[in-house]
């Protein structure tokens, strides 16, 4: 018998106790994933500890540590991994930051992943088990979704979440936005799963609402459309995420509302059009968002808009007509960040290289704290801007104009709404002293 232990830990604004509260945070897919890959023909004991939902156990007994870190949890990621390690217990790491800065994570792991595990995590377990392990597991150039088994969601603290009915259908997106963490770490193209087998771990849920928390539905649109179409018949709700260009697809808005789509997260970014240059996302109209939010309501759709303030072409009154631009247009669960330089990503290169980046400890990178010097504001105002944008819309009077009359699924906006409310009234609490403080854990044993 082989103990696994897979481990997520959480920066402090998401951990369990922090500002994101039950009623924003859905099921995970990588560590569920993970467990599922485990070898049928292995005999194993599996936990997993989600530290969102809950704390990783400081004593936990296991033969092997499987961890996953994106660049925000990576210093808190290391200290775990540090203090099992000097217990004993190998610790196998992976994740969006270990395929960005293998080398660094390689100084806190006995074995790292890069790429995708789907073929490299199996394959390590029985290396493991035959004690013959490499150090690295890089996915290979034939890597496909085809027979992935369901992931094993019943290992998961079902009530730690709003729902555990999460699924995943296509995976990748060949946008060049030049902040994104993803194709940096995993490239630009695309993986769609066979519909099929999308379908069947559908009716396997037996949940009526599903979410999608693939990084952009829309990435190959004809799969789309024939996944959305086989969806039809079995009568479900979903949410999921998309690209403001589902405002150019009729066809796809209506085929959307008739599979049973109730929410979709759309990165509107900024309100200022120069600044989806910037970025390198052209394919967002600025001009066109309050006609896109007319369309998707009119269709019954909910949509939560993100922005991400800070690029070179805003200055400090972007907050204020951000926040005015969002309320006349009724975007129903609103989202604020920062522009974000993660490691190795064009936008990092490039502030890198004009000497603006100031902030190292990556427990900073979380999005909604400030790493570098803006262009036309002070790291300050930014980030007394994005916290009083926080506030400001997340108001009890203006998450009433934004929803009224209340005609788009209120039993799913309102409670949304409202989790969100508590989080902008938490955000100022997370200075930097809180964010970077991993105390709770152990040094390494000597």
């Amino acid at each position: 018998m082989i103990r696994l232990a897979f481990l997520a830990p959480a920066g402090a604004m998401h951990r369990h106790g922090g500002n994101f509260g039950h009623s924003l945070h859905y099921a995970p897919l990588t560590l569920t994933t993970l467990a599922a890959l485990v070898p049928e023909e292995i005999e194993a004991e599996l936990t997993i500890y989600d530290e969102t939902v809950g704390p990783i156990p400081l004593d936990l007994k296991a033969d092997l540590i499987c961890l996953t870190l994106i660049t925000g949890t990576a210093p808190r990621s290391y200290r775990y991994a540090d203090y099992f390690r000097s217990r004993g217990i190998p610790v196998a790491m992976g994740g969006v930051h270990v395929s960005m800065m293998p080398e660094e994570a390689a100084e806190h792991a006995d074995i790292i992943f890069t790429g995708f595990a789907e073929e490299t995590f199996p394959e390590m377990i029985r290396d493991f088990v035959r004690g013959q392990a490499r150090s690295h597991y890089a996915q290979g150039s034939h890597f496909s979704l085809h027979g992935r088994p369901m992931p094993r969601r019943d290992l998961l603290k079902r009530f730690g979440y709003i729902t555990t009915k999460t699924l995943e259908a296509v995976r990748g997106c060949s946008l060049p936005c030049s902040f994104c963490a993803y194709p940096t770490a995993f490239g630009r193209r695309v993986y769609p799963r066979d519909i099929s087998e999308v379908i069947d771990e559908v009716l396997a849920l037996d949940s009526k609402l599903l979410v999608f928390p693939d990084v952009n539905l829309l990435a190959d649109r004809a799969y789309a459309k024939a996944l959305f179409s086989a969806l039809i018949p079995h009568d479900k709700q979903w949410l999921g995420l998309v690209t403001s260009s589902v405002g150019l697809d009729d066809e796809m808005i209506r085929l959307f509302e008739k599979s049973g789509c109730k929410g979709l997260l759309i990165g509107f970014e900024s309100i200022t059009q120069s600044a989806q240059q910037y970025i390198n996302k052209g394919i967002n109209r600025v001009a066109d968002y309050k006609q896109l939010m007319d369309k998707l309501h009119s269709h019954g759709i909910l949509v939560q808009g993100c922005f991400a303030f800070g690029s070179d072409e805003e200055d400090a009154s972007v907050f204020e007509r951000t926040v005015e631009m969002v309320i006349d247009t009724k975007i129903d669960l609103p989202r604020y960040s920062i522009l974000t330089p993660f490691p190795r990503t064009k936008l990092y290169a490039d502030l890198e290289a004009q000497g603006r980046i100031f902030e190292r400890n990556w427990a900073m990178y979380d999005v909604e704290h400030v790493v570098f010097e803006p262009k036309k504001m002070s790291p300050r105002q930014l980030m007394a801007g994005i916290t009083w944008a926080w506030e400001e819309t997340y108001r009890l009077k203006n998450i009433y104009q934004r929803l009224k009359p209340f005609r788009h699924s209120p039993w799913l906006s309102l409670p949304l709404n409202l989790g969100y409310k508590g989080y902008a009234d938490k955000y100022h609490r997370f200075t930097r002293e809180v964010m970077v403080d991993n105390s709770d854990i152990p040094e390494p044993i000597r």
